[in-house]
């Protein structure tokens, strides 16, 4: 029983983020998110119209 007694003292002693820090972080991530989704959608595009280019030239 003193690895579960280990558990909450570890997460006792554990520095959690205040409701500020947690929405700071999660738009961050939404942001880091929609960033990504940009670049890969772009590229996506890229690809399939150079796909359709060359398909056509056959």
């Amino acid at each position: 029983m003193g690895f579960i007694k280990d558990i909450f003292k570890l997460l006792k002693e554990t520095t959690w983020p205040t409701r500020k820090e947690s929405w700071r972080d999660f738009r961050s991530i939404m942001e880091y998110t929609a960033f990504f989704v940009v670049i890969i959608y772009i590229f996506d595009k890229l690809i399939v119209s150079g796909l359709i280019q060359f398909i056509n030239i056959f």
